[in-house]
């Protein structure tokens, strides 16, 4: 709809207009963020319907965000889908610090509160990284190494990454070569490690007893961005002491995964 020759947007658009923002520039943005783990490929009608915009604006914006490849379009169904520019502004994302930077604040609190180490791990392949980390103030405890990469199969941290991911990823990951035996508590069977996901997702976080390391019990919840899960923040310390707190400290990690999630605008 127009007045004056302006385009005032969609009535919900009007509602939720901030003062200052571009809009055709807040609609382009509108359309990347629709495209996710979940729905990662679109066609103009179905953009059109998914935010109430006439097909013509749809089409001009996919037009755009293909010329400067952040969408690529196949010539054989019309649809489309995330193109390297994306890539390549994430892997800047990645090399910034930004995740850590915003996370910080929280692994000093958390520290505050429970004196044990606190780690933010991000996913590496079909393992994960120490991306961010404290170390705990007792005698006896956790030391996380930056850049560290461990396991995803083994331990709270990557429960609470790879729990979201789609099963076809997970068994192309964990499944052709099988999954490596740390101890007695580690998982071996795919299908455990799948029923293991499903409760992770049911409770919204994992508890780890000594999968890796036979002495530290970890403590993790998922820290989301859209529909993808970047980083698990977790507690992690010796077993005799994380298990007698289990219960607090599941509360204080999913109230900190939340406020990254939060700060990343998930």
């Amino acid at each position: 709809m127009t007045e004056h020759g302006k385009d005032t947007g969609t009535p919900a658009e009007a509602g939720n207009r901030v003062p200052g923002v571009l809009q055709t520039v807040d609609r382009a943005l509108l359309v990347l963020l629709t495209f996710t783990e979940q729905r990662p490929e679109w066609g103009v009608s179905e953009l059109a319907r998914h935010h109430g915009w006439d097909k013509a604006v749809v089409q001009r914006l996919l037009t755009t965000l293909t010329a400067r490849a952040f969408l690529v379009c196949d010539d054989r169904t019309r649809r489309y889908r995330p193109g390297p520019a994306l890539s390549r502004l994430a892997r800047v994302g990645e090399h910034s610090g930004m995740l850590s930077s915003l996370a910080r604040p929280v692994l000093a609190r958390l520290l505050r509160e429970t004196g044990e180490s606190i780690v933010l791990n991000v996913p590496h392949g079909g393992s994960y990284r120490c991306e961010a980390a404290v170390d705990g103030t007792g005698p006896v405890r956790y030391t996380a190494i930056i850049g560290a990469v461990m396991p995803g199969h083994a331990g709270a941290s990557g429960h609470a990454i790879f729990a979201y991911h789609p099963e076809r990823e997970i068994r192309q990951m964990f499944g052709p070569t099988g999954l490596t035996r740390f101890n007695d508590r580690t998982i071996t069977d795919l299908d455990a490690l799948l029923a293991c996901y499903a409760q992770v997702r049911a409770d919204g976080y994992s508890i780890s007893h000594g999968e890796y390391d036979e002495a530290v019990t970890a403590v993790s919840a998922p820290v989301f961005q859209g529909d993808g899960v970047p980083a698990s923040l977790t507690v992690i310390g010796p077993s005799h002491r994380v298990d007698r707190a289990a219960d607090t400290l599941v509360t204080l990690v999913r109230a900190g995964a939340a406020e990254i999630t939060a700060a990343l605008g998930g």
